[in-house]
């Protein structure tokens, strides 16, 4: 069998293995998604969550901490897959990656968030490492600031970027991507190479953005952070603020920073835990005061090139979560606390939504 052909039939053995639960996790109910856990995960699976659930271990740990609860406050949860990608990394790991939306009618506190009693939706951003068939490491954030916003109960400073439901791909093709996606890891690293180039070179056109994105790229951030469009929106909304206050950013340095990459097709995703770090200085960073602390980042990203047109080849979507309730703590920010004390004079019980038989 030829190479690319090996490769591609073990992705779709990789993937092959996450059906059952991507099946019962789409109608989400307790017994039946654990039951689908225990045969996916194993039993000493190191799972890996943002914060503040930090690091568990086996499925049962998963569901009970993180998955039951968000369950209890979304009854009728579903967990809905934009992108999944498979692929064995350059140091020979099996991964499985998978970006969507967990959705559900909010009406019960989730971490002490207000529920809403609407229709809510958090991204996450969840990797699988596979060993003989099983998971053996999860790496995931969950967009919990975008929770907390829908609820009015965000106690942080308001972001730059746009707020919105983060979309599935322009392309339509994020749950059946097939394909070498050497080309499109290459493009992305040496655009993350270019990147870095800056600010120690003090052009900004040092990092060459032209070169590497489509004109009317999404770069879809986390909530705190929000959405920018083009060249000026992903420099305004993000990357001016970020680099104005974390200027010595790293990636991959010698110690505590790793990251996975493996792609498909125009496809490229990467995990890390952590994956940058930073020194909080000059005006700080989303209302943040310019500590002077040493942090570091938990970014777990996805890119989509275009593949036809006069900017093919080109970046065309970005898909980037940062664990930021993690990097508040770190500089000893408790922002659910800070919720909390927002909240005293709130009702934060359940809520019971009219079944709509009754004009009264």
């Amino acid at each position: 069998m030829h190479a690319d052909e090996h490769a591609h039939k073990h992705a779709d053995e990789l993937k092959a293995l996450f059906r059952d639960f991507q099946n019962r996790t789409q109608t989400f109910e307790h017994a039946p998604v654990r039951a689908a856990m225990k045969t996916l995960f194993s039993d000493k699976a190191v799972v890996k969550l943002c914060y503040p659930f930090g690091t568990l271990t086996g499925p049962d740990a998963l569901m009970d901490a993180a998955l039951a609860p968000l369950h209890k406050a979304m009854p009728d949860l579903e967990r809905r897959d934009m992108i999944v990608l498979a692929g064995t990394t350059p140091e020979g790991q099996d991964w499985v990656g998978c970006m969507g939306n967990y959705m559900g009618t909010f009406i019960a506190p989730f971490l002490d968030i207000p529920p809403t009693g609407h229709l809510v939706h958090m991204r996450y951003h969840e990797f699988f490492q596979i060993t003989n068939g099983h998971v053996t490491e999860m790496q995931a954030i969950w967009d919990i600031p975008e929770l907390m916003m829908q609820a009015r109960a965000w106690p942080m400073a308001p972001q730059l970027g746009k707020y919105l439901c983060t979309p599935a791909p322009m392309s339509g093709d994020g749950l059946n991507v097939s394909g070498d996606g050497q080309a499109t890891q290459e493009h992305v690293i040496n655009m993350l190479t270019d990147l870095c180039k800056f600010p120690s070179n003090p052009d900004p056109n040092v990092m060459q953005l032209e070169k590497y994105w489509h004109p009317r790229f999404n770069w879809y951030g986390p909530a705190g952070i929000g959405t920018g469009r083009g060249v000026s929106g992903f420099r305004n909304w993000h990357q001016i603020p970020f680099l104005g206050g974390m200027p010595d950013r790293k990636l991959d340095d010698a110690g505590e920073l790793s990251s996975h990459w493996f792609g498909q097709g125009a496809y490229v995703c990467e995990t890390g835990w952590p994956n940058m770090r930073l020194t909080l200085t000059d005006d700080g960073w989303m209302g943040i005061a310019p500590s002077g602390k040493e942090v570091l980042l938990r970014s777990l990203d996805f890119w989509r090139r275009e593949v036809e047109g006069p900017h093919a080849g080109l970046i065309r979507e970005n898909w980037v979560l940062v664990d930021l309730l993690d990097l508040y703590a770190q500089i000893g920010v408790d922002v659910l606390a800070r919720m909390r004390e927002f909240n005293k004079a709130r009702n934060i019980g359940p809520v019971s939504v009219p079944d709509g038989l009754s004009f009264n």
